[in-house]
């Protein structure tokens, strides 16, 4: 039962019906005996800049989750942010600090490492191919490199995006090998789709995000992973669960990030 002594954390995007950090959070704050609480904020756009002064202000709230369609537009209205969010241009998650200092990072690659690790995977000196380069795509990519991944490839439907994404991985992590739009999915360790497609699919036979052709290549020693958490097994999965690879489903990784996003914010360990 929310209290005036609870403190709480939010989430905010629009909409916010299909997220899953509420009933994350909220039964991991129950579990623990924790006096906070997580709240759910469907805010329109114009009301966005009143909702940054709100915050700076809002006493009793600990911090805030960001996602579609606030991570860009969030990222450059915050007090300071981490040098990932400020090459990535995006934030996923806000502090609020005692004085009332808003200070953002994103933490979506971080979380998705943490669901990979649990499955089994170690990046360093693997190849991995990120489909999709908005804010989600982007971390995960930028993740995979400070975790030592050793190929890099990304994939597209904007050739403009997939360039921009490259030059900035390329500048920050020379070591690492960027490419783009691969021809074969056969040498992959790792296999992201972090692109909307497959959500809200009804069917095992719906949309892929690479053509059918190049799907077919896929082995069975390859880790394929969806951000997709509704439905949580998407067409994606599916058809690398029936060519035999292990998977990791949008959900697992909203679990796994729990820790990062709630230890950012200050109300819950690291490790969950």
């Amino acid at each position: 039962m929310i209290q005036g002594s609870t403190e709480l954390v939010a989430i905010v995007g629009s909409p916010v019906t299909q997220v899953k950090s509420p009933e994350n959070f909220n039964q991991w704050f129950a579990g623990h005996r924790q006096n906070v609480a997580m709240l759910a904020i469907d805010l329109a756009p114009s009301a966005l800049q009143n909702f940054v002064e709100t915050l700076r202000g809002w006493q009793n709230l600990r911090g805030c989750v960001v996602t579609v369609p606030y991570k860009q537009l969030l990222a450059g209205r915050l007090d300071s942010v981490s040098a990932r969010s400020a090459a990535l241009g995006s934030v996923n998650v806000i502090r609020r600090e005692a004085d009332g200092r808003l200070v953002g990072d994103i933490v979506d690659g971080e979380g998705f490492l943490s669901a990979a690790r649990q499955q089994g995977f170690n990046p360093q000196d693997k190849q991995a191919l990120v489909i999709g380069t908005g804010g989600v795509g982007s971390a995960i990519a930028y993740s995979l490199c400070q975790a030592g991944i050793r190929h890099l490839v990304i994939s597209d439907l904007s050739a403009e995006r997939v360039e921009m994404l490259g030059e900035l991985l390329r500048n920050t992590f020379p070591e690492t090998v960027i490419s783009a739009n691969p021809t074969s999915l056969e040498h992959f360790d790792l296999v992201v789709n972090a692109s909307p497609v497959g959500m809200g699919a009804t069917s095992e036979e719906g949309p892929l995000p690479l053509p059918q052709d190049l799907m077919q290549s896929l082995q069975a020693s390859t880790l394929v992973a969806d951000v997709v958490t509704s439905p949580a097994l998407t067409p994606f999965l599916a058809f690398a669960q029936g060519r035999g690879c292990a998977i990791q489903t949008g959900p697992q990784m909203a679990l796994a990030q729990l820790g990062n996003l709630g230890h950012f914010m200050g109300v819950t360990p690291l490790q969950i």
